[in-house]
């Protein structure tokens, strides 16, 4: 895992934030960076975001056709498995509701997910924890465009999950009838990753 700087200390949650702190997580003011590899960087010429299911192309959007997509903003707070929690981050992008009826679906295909990165990274996702509203593919983040070290052009936003779950440097959407595990749910991180009930690891309830 590479860190960078970001990191500007721990703060104890006061009253009026308490609640919204998971168990075990410390609030910071910072914006840590955290990649299981090498940053990646993609022009946005070249760049493409595709769904797929049962090795059907379902649709595929370049950048200027994704901008064009239904924009949503969201203000949220996201929780990374290392412990720190940031409070009213504020995200731009396409809700995955959005992408679904752009790609000409009334319903999710199927009830999994896993989403493909640039640099090979990969995550699954309940299709559950997408819909309704709870995720989007992020493209600014507080009034900017994403940079590249935090994921930039594109980047999955399910803030309700730790944040490995906000997979970077998003380019595919996959399908699948089954659940199966990604880069770091192999590597022994939970298969879901609810930060609630504190799921970080293999075994975790």
């Amino acid at each position: 895992m590479v860190v960078t700087r970001g990191f500007k200390g721990r703060q104890r949650p006061d009253d009026t934030t308490r609640a919204r702190v998971p168990p075990g997580q410390y609030v910071t003011s910072g914006f840590p960076v955290l990649t299981a590899g090498p940053t990646q960087h993609t022009s946005l010429d070249d760049w493409t975001l595709s769904m797929q299911a049962a090795g059907r192309l379902l649709a595929k959007w370049s950048w200027r056709e994704f901008e064009m997509l239904p924009q949503t903003e969201m203000v949220t707070d996201i929780h990374c498995v290392t412990k720190w929690t940031k409070l009213d981050t504020r995200w731009r992008g396409v809700t995955f509701d959005d992408l679904l009826r752009a790609a000409g679906l009334d319903a999710p295909p199927t009830s999994f997910v896993m989403a493909h990165c640039d640099g090979g990274y990969t995550t699954n996702l309940p299709v559950a924890d997408l819909i309704a509203g709870k995720a989007m593919v992020a493209t600014h983040f507080d009034n900017l465009p994403l940079s590249a070290t935090h994921g930039g052009p594109a980047r999955l936003l399910v803030p309700h999950l730790y944040f490995w779950k906000s997979a970077k440097w998003i380019r595919r959407i996959t399908f699948h009838q089954q659940d199966s595990p990604g880069f770091w749910e192999t590597a022994g991180y939970h298969i879901h990753g609810n930060p609630w009930r504190e799921q970080r690891y293999e075994g975790d309830p």
